[in-house]
């Protein structure tokens, strides 16, 4: 898998965002039984502030936001609560799963709201993020639940406890 990482907020760097990158999107790709090797995408280490730029630009939300997911083709399931299509390698053997943007501030705010770590957090909002990529979404309800309990089933292989439930 190549993952392109643009670190502008150095205390990613401190954290180790590259490695957090390459486990969650790892993760994703073999439960997704995708082939990683043949995966590219991008991840942007940054604050508050540029994600807020981000958001306003791409979502019109004047806010800062935990991560921001741009797939690089739309892969969602025209039926609630199914699975995306898996993606196919273009003709270079390429799949391009698209860029996503994480705020420090943001992420390291709700981890110690939530008694949570900060390497376990990042963590979940990386593997939120490459399911967005490919083709999950939280808008209705059936589609919510299949995210949700795809994400949970991988923190879990992972060692980090449900997201969704209170511990």
């Amino acid at each position: 898998m190549q993952i392109d990482l643009d670190i502008t907020d150095e205390r990613w760097a401190t954290l180790g965002l590259e490695a957090i990158c390459e486990k969650a999107a790892l993760a994703v790709l073999e439960r997704l039984e995708i082939e990683a090797d043949e995966c590219e995408l991008s991840v942007l280490g940054c604050g508050d502030a540029r994600i807020k730029e981000l958001n306003a630009d791409f979502r019109e939300k004047d806010k800062a936001t935990n991560v921001l997911s741009w797939p690089a083709e739309e892969r969602g399931a025209e039926i609630e609560g199914a699975l995306p299509e898996t993606p196919e390698p273009d003709i270079f053997g390429v799949i391009e799963l698209g860029d996503i943007a994480i705020s420090f501030d943001t992420c390291a705010r709700e981890a110690e709201e939530a008694g949570k770590s900060l390497t376990d957090h990042a963590t979940h909002l990386m593997v939120h993020g490459v399911l967005h990529l490919l083709g999950f979404d939280h808008i209705r309800e059936a589609d919510a639940s299949l995210m949700e309990g795809i994400e949970t089933e991988i923190l879990g292989k992972m060692g980090i406890k449900d997201p969704y439930s209170e511990y």
